[in-house]
């Protein structure tokens, strides 16, 4: 028997006429072998199974592999260590199936539900928190990333201009962003797509300025904002601490709504009541708050 001509009519097999099979794209991504998967398909059809479930009773894949592989299937893209400059701590690139990223998609259908769908227009929307360290930049890089795995034109913005975190979770340059874009120094060019992360974008902060809270009361804040709503479907603004600095304000009425994150056993709660309170005399929908337990 010529194994290497039977490996490469399997594969052939596999592939089909239409989309990759599970098993094409499992050999194709070097997680199983070809003389392995003329196990699985042996079994398959002697048992009835489906292959994946077939895969796992001979022990040769995982959960993973079989997630990994539907993934590739439904264009659900995720990430593999290893594979990108995209920091771990951005978990629903990397863990799309786990527990937190399960309820970073609940908070998506809340928001799609209470604000996104509403009115067309409604393109934009702020993280903000009191203070430091609350996980506001945690929750707009992982936000981003289950809304841009809905099919939604994505763009985040890091507009902490004073310490922004962005560009070093997404492994992207920081030269140019938000500040020179506001300073009329640069072009739209200044946003960077994900490429392994399809409908993804990012404008980071840029060099930090002199004068951010004065670059982000200039006119040419909304405009910005105006402009991308027609390319994109979600707008997220992560922001700096709202009790140090009044950017935080700001860039909420120009988005319109805001989502509060509080952190637990850190954050204060009538800090956070006060800032709720400013953000709705700016005229700002406070869309719900998120406590975070990291």
């Amino acid at each position: 028997m010529n194994m290497i001509h039977d490996a490469n009519e399997l594969i052939a097999s596999l592939h089909g006429a239409g989309e990759r099979s599970i098993g094409a794209i499992l050999i194709d991504t070097g997680r199983l072998k070809a003389e392995d998967a003329e196990r699985i398909l042996r079994l398959q059809r002697e048992q009835g199974l489906r292959f994946g479930d077939a895969a796992k009773a001979l022990g040769l894949v995982s959960d993973a592999d079989i997630q990994f592989a539907l993934s590739q299937q439904f264009d659900y893209p995720y990430l593999q260590a290893g594979q990108s400059k995209v920091d771990a701590e951005v978990i629903a690139a990397y863990h799309p199936f786990s527990r937190k990223v399960e309820a970073l998609r609940a908070l998506r259908s809340q928001l799609m539900l209470r604000w996104f769908d509403v009115v067309p227009e409604r393109k934009a929307l702020a993280i903000v928190s009191p203070g430091r360290n609350e996980g506001r930049s945690w929750l707009a890089s992982n936000l981003a990333v289950v809304f841009s795995q809905l099919g939604e034109r994505t763009l985040l913005i890091d507009a902490d201009l004073r310490n922004p975190a962005q560009h070093r979770l997404f492994g992207i340059e920081n030269r140019v962003g938000l500040s020179t874009l506001l300073s009329g120094r640069s072009s739209p060019d200044a946003i960077q797509r994900i490429p392994e992360l399809l409908g993804l974008s990012v404008l980071p902060a840029g060099a930090t300025p002199p004068n951010p809270q004065e670059l982000l009361a200039r006119p040419v804040l909304p405009q910005l904002l105006a402009q991308f709503g027609t390319h994109y479907d979600v707008i997220i603004l992560d922001t700096p601490p709202g009790a140090q600095y009044a950017d935080g304000q700001t860039l909420s009425a120009r988005a319109g709504a805001a989502v509060m994150v509080a952190r637990r056993d850190r954050t204060q709660s009538r800090l956070v009541r006060a800032y709720a309170d400013s953000l709705r005399q700016a005229d700002c929908t406070v869309v719900g708050s998120i406590l975070n337990n990291q």
